[in-house]
């Protein structure tokens, strides 16, 4: 049975001064339009993402994911690196009490989209030295990561460049 808490006269006046929801649900409060063109790949264009920040600790790996995905769906030839703590984002052991357990909702969206990118033809990179930095595991990768030498996160950087990609650099501190 669960109880309702008892307010005082006070925090109850607070509570019905503005009505909650303002709104209901359902209701628009931003407009839909999209000011830039929805730019879809030419022949050969390249999309590159580095990542250097934690699952879960921020938004910023995953939103990169998200792009990364979308980049793909356009027609880039996508690639993601994930390097320093970024490589965390890229463990298949994740969850609790066991993996693959979510221990709360959304604890495995950055491993459902690094497999959807997968699947859909994207690359993924991992860098063995931010895996060692964490005591993580090469074995531990989602299946179809690529693992990298330390010495591989500039000359990926150089290779994308040259190739033309729009570059997507991530940091998180």
């Amino acid at each position: 049975m669960s109880e309702t808490a008892q307010l005082s006269d006070v925090e109850q006046k607070s509570l019905d001064e503005i009505a909650h929801p303002s709104l209901p649900e359902g209701t628009s409060i931003y407009g839909s339009t999209k000011v830039f063109p929805d730019y879809q790949a030419e022949n050969g264009e390249t999309y590159f993402t580095l990542v250097h920040g934690i699952a879960h600790e921020s938004s910023v790996s995953f939103v990169a994911v998200l792009q990364a995905t979308r980049a793909l769906r356009k027609g880039f030839e996508t690639a993601i690196y994930f390097y320093g703590p970024g490589s965390l984002n890229c463990l298949a052991t994740r969850g609790f009490p066991t993996v693959g357990n979510s221990a709360f909702p959304g604890e495995h969206n950055i491993n459902n989209q690094l497999k959807t990118l997968i699947a859909e033809g994207g690359k993924v990179y991992c860098c063995r030295f931010g895996l060692s930095l964490h005591g993580a595991r090469e074995e531990d990768l989602i299946e179809g990561v690529i693992p990298t030498h330390p010495l591989d996160v500039q000359d990926a950087l150089i290779h994308y460049a040259r190739k033309g990609a729009i570059i997507n650099s991530t940091y998180q501190l």
